[in-house]
């Protein structure tokens, strides 16, 4: 093959690469922020979550307590552990500062969850853990 010829297929799959990594990154968007009402320091955020499939939500601990609810279902699977379907309706809560997620979309539909936050102002919403 020529050398051109080499460089521009090269070139190309670069660019589909970089498309590829970007479509399966986690999209986090943020539909309300509004401080808790006779209570200094506390606010809500509310966020909706998408995880495409071969994405992976990373471990992660928050600065308040998170209240959850999957919009729409797909299935996940943490390293190491069987797949789990995470179906549309469930839900839960996650403590301040415990570690939670750190697993990947192994399906074939975006994970769609509603995070509603009530956070320390003016700390991250997330922090990353190992």
């Amino acid at each position: 093959m020529p050398r051109h010829r080499l460089v521009r297929v090269i070139a190309t799959l670069a660019v589909l690469a970089a498309g590829s990594a970007s479509a399966q990154e986690v999209k986090r968007t943020e539909l309300g922020r509004t401080p808790v009402s006779g209570v200094a320091g506390k606010e809500v955020v509310m966020q909706l979550v998408e995880i495409p499939p071969g994405a992976t939500s990373q471990r992660h601990f928050h600065n308040g307590e998170e209240a959850f609810y999957v919009l729409e279902g797909g299935t996940a699977q943490t390293p190491g552990k069987d797949v789990k379907a995470r179906p549309a309706g469930e839900h839960g809560i996650n403590l301040r500062e415990v570690p939670h997620a750190g697993y990947a979309n192994v399906g074939s539909t975006t994970l769609k969850i509603l995070s509603v936050y009530v956070v320390d102002t003016n700390k991250p919403l997330q922090v990353p853990v190992p």
